[in-house]
């Protein structure tokens, strides 16, 4: 077989045209590494060696488009790649290729990964290093860089969440709040002790909070229950609201 025409098809590929009347649509990596120049001479080995250099590209070129969206880890190209269907012995050759090139490199990755997260979304370190525990990220890599932030930041972070969750709050007693914001802070990554400091030193209101909650009961309940059964459902209901004794006593006697 001889090459009779070459096309360029865009920046990086072109169509090499055989005079058997078969054609190659292939890279410029592969042409100049095989040297094929116009009146070339191809056998069927060089033909095979072309087709799988381009086979190689392809899937190469898919893998960065990939990566171009967003820094990905090995283990997010490997699972690309086996999605891919493309065989191992093939996956480890991009991957080294890719390594070699620095558009693959998980220490890279790990540090993008803390700062986007820690600083960029409302999860804390705990779950951070889960995530990256996932993206089978080496343990010791992972504590050593989340041990480069300050614990002043993460107090300083979590107490805005905090104060933010409060301020929405418009029906929960002091003890449900903490209970809610416990649960909820500690599954975003938080440390349990740490969570709990920071939210004694906050406020909830749980005088305005008991009022309303009394009145809508009230008005629920006087429709079914008279005088101390009304009162003993009451105390009943707000208890199970987590407001303790005293708070309830004091909205009940004070009508």
């Amino acid at each position: 077989m001889k090459i009779v025409k070459m096309k360029k098809i865009n920046s990086s590929k072109y169509k090499i045209y055989l005079d058997n009347k078969n054609e190659i649509t292939t890279y410029d990596n592969v042409i100049l590494s095989n040297n094929l120049l116009f009146d070339k001479e191809i056998d069927e080995s060089l033909f095979q060696k072309v087709n799988n250099e381009t086979t190689y590209y392809d899937i190469y070129s898919k893998v960065i488009n990939y990566i171009n969206r967003k820094l990905r880890s090995e283990l997010e190209v490997r699972v690309y790649l086996n999605n891919l269907s493309v065989e191992d012995k093939l996956i480890d050759k991009i991957i080294i290729d890719l390594k070699k090139s620095n558009l693959i490199n998980d220490k890279n990755f790990l540090k993008a990964y803390i700062y986007d997260k820690f600083y960029l979304s409302n999860i804390g370190p705990y779950r951070i290093k889960k995530d990256l525990l996932e993206h089978n990220i080496d343990s010791f890599l992972i504590d050593s860089e989340l041990n480069s932030i300050d614990i002043s930041s993460v107090k300083e972070k979590l107490l805005k969440l905090i104060e933010k969750k409060i301020k929405l709050n418009k029906k929960y007693s002091s003890y449900i709040m903490r209970e809610k914001i416990l649960f909820e802070f500690s599954n975003l990554g938080y440390d349990k002790e740490l969570i709990n400091d920071i939210f004694s030193k906050t406020n909830v209101e749980n005088s305005s909070i008991i009022e309303k909650e009394y009145d809508k009961l009230y008005s629920k309940l006087s429709k079914k229950y008279k005088e101390k059964e009304l009162l003993y459902k009451l105390k009943e209901k707000l208890y199970q609201k987590g407001f303790d004794m005293e708070s309830i006593n004091s909205i009940i006697n004070k009508d």
